[in-house]
């Protein structure tokens, strides 16, 4: 089973992963907690990449095609061996971050990162995919309180962080294995909504068997 978490940088996803793998753990299963862009030796280099504020002359394309080349790697050499062997598999972040990011945020051709993203994901599709969603105004705040500078793709600004929730509210509305959820509720709220739909879906792949 591939659990994917997305939402605007901060939105609480690392929290909320933590907490499933130690909930699933104590229900017995077994759990791999991974994030993009990395998992990889090749796919850590290439976060780094990506992530550096020195790499500021990188276009929006090799910025896209950086993403889907650590995600190909990380499908082929970690998720789908895991998956074969029963394990949960839980990523912060998946393909359908590219498409928020690259596409709506960075104006990308949507039909050619769809293609991409099929190619890079190796066909693989989360079984559940979770948005904790925070206002831009909530997402601002946490970043200037963390108190480090921003990130390259932090520094994208208001702007971008509009296009890219409004691209995550046009795939909310396209795929069924989408769940928002509201995080500004507590850590607990929101921890309770996110197993029980986890919950629910492992029982619905029970009764398939």
């Amino acid at each position: 089973m591939l659990i994917t978490f997305e939402g605007l940088d901060f939105s609480g996803k690392s929290t909320q992963i933590k907490l499933l793998a130690e909930r699933l753990k104590q229900e017995g299963h077994e759990v791999l907690t991974l994030r993009e862009a990395g998992g990889t030796p090749i796919g850590e280099k290439i976060r780094t990449i990506l992530l550096d504020t020195q790499s500021t002359g990188m276009t929006s394309l090799a910025e896209f095609l950086l993403y889907s080349a650590s995600r190909s790697q990380l499908v082929e050499d970690v998720m789908k061996p895991a998956l074969a062997s029963g394990k949960v598999v839980i990523s912060d972040r998946f393909y359908d971050s590219s498409s928020a990011y690259q596409g709506w945020g960075r104006g990308l051709p949507l039909d050619i990162l769809r293609a991409i993203n099929q190619m890079a994901s190796g066909g693989l599709q989360p079984d559940l995919t979770f948005f904790i969603d925070i206002p831009l105004n909530e997402v601002e705040r946490r970043i200037e309180e963390r108190g480090e500078g921003k990130d390259r793709i932090e520094s994208g600004g208001h702007a971008f962080y509009e296009r890219v929730l409004q691209g995550y509210l046009a795939l909310i509305a396209e795929h069924e294995r989408f769940k928002r959820i509201d995080g500004m509720k507590s850590i607990e709220e929101i921890k309770s909504v996110i197993w029980n739909a986890v919950n629910a879906k492992l029982n619905e792949r029970k009764t398939s068997l």
